[in-house]
């Protein structure tokens, strides 16, 4: 089943029109029997092991990672793809964000990470800093509100892919620090 669902995405911090269709697999449908439609399209990953060597040679290809696949099975085929989406199948599922984070760490993905599936606004800002720079949010929520969840926090505690140094390394000092000396005055 072609999904036609997004009409528009957040890529990178701004709303955008969006021309790519997602390929999801009918129940006990074959992965190696389905018919890839022309145009661009973004396929399941059991669809592109299935199928490796036909679609190989289409130039606009995406594929998906479902939350219970692994990221590995792209090691050395990454960067052919123009988008690399991870479904969420539900908000609370948080599998996706390790997907993510090594998509772009141990793959070193550096084209369009896009999150699909049951993607809120209350997601955005920790889905950028795992990586992801696109999001195909839930239809039943405004978009454009979604788009303030990139921007919730000023400031981060943690190193992540968006920022590799922790702010304790960021930060400048101008404490001094104290030196005592044990057993002085004794």
């Amino acid at each position: 089943m072609l999904e036609v669902i997004h009409e528009q995405i957040i890529r990178g911090r701004e709303v955008v029109a969006d021309d790519w269709r997602v390929l999801r697999l009918e129940e006990n449908e074959a992965p190696e029997a389905v018919v890839v439609p022309e145009g661009k399209v973004i396929v399941p990953l059991t669809v592109w092991l299935a199928q490796k060597e036909t679609l190989s040679q289409r130039a606009e290809l995406g594929v998906w990672i479902a939350a219970d696949e692994r990221f590995e099975a792209l090691k050395g085929d990454a960067e052919r793809f123009a988008v690399i989406a991870v479904d969420f199948p539900k908000f609370s599922d948080g599998r996706g964000y390790s997907i993510a984070y090594n998509v772009r760490r141990r793959l070193a993905y550096t084209g369009e990470l896009r999150a699909i599936g049951d993607v809120l606004r209350d997601q955005l800002f920790s889905m950028s800093r795992v990586g992801f720079n696109a999001y195909a949010t839930r239809q039943d929520r405004s978009i454009h509100d979604a788009l303030k969840g990139l921007t919730v926090f000023s400031e981060t505690y943690q190193a992540s892919v968006d920022q590799p140094l922790p702010l304790f390394r960021r930060a400048e000092r101008d404490v001094k620090p104290e030196h005592t000396d044990i057993g002085a005055g004794i």
